[in-house]
């Protein structure tokens, strides 16, 4: 479960909005960042144990610095208040190389990105490569209204402005969900971010249409985790320890309190992290990280909030 680590400066920050802020960070040297592609995201160490997840919103064909957008989360569990307070021009901090989950389907002939208020992260990068790819997509932002959004000012200006949609609740311009999968195809796909009750509309009404979940992508940033249920046992394979798992306990806190070395970042479920390889056992799935087909496999685990329906769990770790 190691990691490459980067040292960053913050370049420049902008704030778009009393809530949103955009970062930019370079390396320290100056020199190229590692390279991207549309849809990843960094790990970014905000303090002892504090690692969250952004999206990389920048053009993926420049590497001269990645630019994060952060909303100022009332609900956050101390990571995106920290980003705001700490995260100045000229700040230092350590950042994980880029990592997708949620890359752009290479072979589809047809796009469809919606970002719901700051899950216009991810579209914006993917829109830049599509449109230097010269592929056929359409990016629709929905937010409360102008004041509350931010990269306004970018989406009117960049390259792809043609194609960018803008839908706030204020000005009564919602999303026609309908009217714009309408015509999708075997060969569209649609990429959704946002909150979670914005996801699970864009999700089922894909679905109701006869899309195929296939062509459906998503990246949830933030999700209300199941927690508790009977007390099992866990067997960390490599590092000759077992442990009890509590009522109220994670899988992850457990091994961690008997000295096994986990790395955990998101803890709800969503980044991948600490998803660890099953032995023997079989998983209760908690996390929106694995694909239904993947739980199905019950091979793997999310450390952070997934727990088992068997009273031992055999883990490679």
């Amino acid at each position: 479960m190691s990691e490459t680590l980067l040292k960053v400066v913050v370049r420049k920050r902008e704030n778009h909005t009393d809530g949103v802020m955009a970062l930019e960070l370079a390396s320290l040297n100056g020199e190229a960042l590692p390279a991207f592609e549309a849809g990843a995201h960094v790990d970014v160490h905000l303090g002892d144990d504090l690692i969250r997840q952004y999206s990389l919103c920048s053009d993926p064909a420049d590497t001269s610095a990645y630019r994060l957008g952060i909303l100022k989360d009332p609900n956050s569990r101390g990571g995106s208040v920290a980003a705001h307070l700490n995260l100045q021009e000229g700040s230092e901090l350590t950042i994980g190389i880029p990592r997708n989950h949620f890359p752009l389907e290479k072979s589809a002939k047809r796009s469809i990105l919606i970002g719901g208020g700051i899950g216009i992260t991810p579209m914006i990068a993917m829109a830049y490569s599509l449109k230097a790819e010269g592929k056929a997509f359409e990016l629709h932002y929905c937010s409360r209204s102008p004041e509350t959004s931010g990269f306004l000012d970018e989406l009117a200006s960049c390259s792809f402005s043609n194609h960018v949609d803008l839908h706030f609740d204020s000005e009564d311009q919602r999303l026609d969900l309908e009217a714009v999968l309408k015509d999708a195809d075997a060969d569209t796909h649609l990429y959704v971010c946002g909150p979670n009750g914005f996801m699970d509309w864009v999700i089922s009404t894909a679905k109701n249409l006869g899309m195929a979940d296939s062509n459906v992508h998503k990246e949830f940033f933030n999700v209300e985790v199941e927690t508790g249920g009977a007390s099992f046992e866990v067997v960390a394979e490599q590092s000759g320890v077992t442990v009890q798992v509590g009522e109220n306990e994670s899988i992850a806190d457990a091994l961690k309190a008997a000295g096994v070395k986990v790395k955990v970042s998101c803890e709800q479920g969503t980044c991948g992290t600490c998803l660890c390889d099953v032995i023997e056992g079989t998983p209760e799935h908690r996390d929106v990280y694995l694909t239904e087909e993947e739980k199905e496999d019950n091979d793997q685990i999310t450390l952070c909030c997934s727990r088992s329906l068997s009273p031992r769990l055999v883990l490679d770790i």
